[in-house]
């Protein structure tokens, strides 16, 4: 699925897809939304109010509402008790970046949540039986995307590329955004 450290390739990917396990994500993102909201200052948006940030908050109150209709898959990455998270991160970010991408080559829609990381980690860990020597390293909802699927916008190059210094223009050496 991807590079790790050492090849040691140790994780594992959960689908979740019974009933049982659909109403515990829904649960999982039931609390993670009650979590978020005040931390980011979300609200749901009016119904006449169009902006970028209303669509986005709207996408994001659907799919936490609609959580348990979906299929989903957990990810979690053996803990050796050497490594740091971020250091086991990057073992497990990999693949769970090229599920992602499989999902968009195969037409699907594919969104990394963080339900496990804002209160449902117990609850998920519990439902699937994940070991105490186990991390829950992320949560990816998949399912048939409700309308367009095109391009996604991203911030130009140039806006994070910085050369030799954190301050070095990068002009010249991107060539295209």
């Amino acid at each position: 699925m991807g590079p790790s450290g050492a090849n040691a390739q140790g994780w594992r990917f959960v689908v979740l897809r019974s009933p049982e396990q659909r109403a515990v994500v829904a649960k999982a993102a039931a609390h993670a939304l009650q979590v978020i909201e005040p931390v980011y200052g979300m609200s749901r948006p009016a119904d006449g109010d169009n902006s970028r940030r209303a669509r986005t908050y709207r996408a994001t109150y659907e799919l936490h509402d609609r959580a348990g209709e979906f299929t989903s898959v957990l990810f979690a990455q053996a803990h050796y008790p050497t490594a740091s998270e971020l250091l086991l991160g990057g073992s497990i970010f990999p693949a769970m970046q090229n599920f992602l991408l499989a999902a968009r080559a195969q037409g699907l829609g594919a969104c990394m949540t963080s339900w496990a990381s804002y209160g449902g980690e117990q609850l998920l860990r519990d439902a699937v039986g994940i070991p105490d020597d186990w991390m829950v390293a992320g949560h990816i909802v998949v399912g048939w995307p409700k309308g367009k699927h095109g391009p996604l916008r991203r911030r130009s190059l140039a806006e994070f590329v910085n050369l030799d210094r954190w301050d070095g223009a990068a002009d010249g050496l991107l060539t295209s955004d």
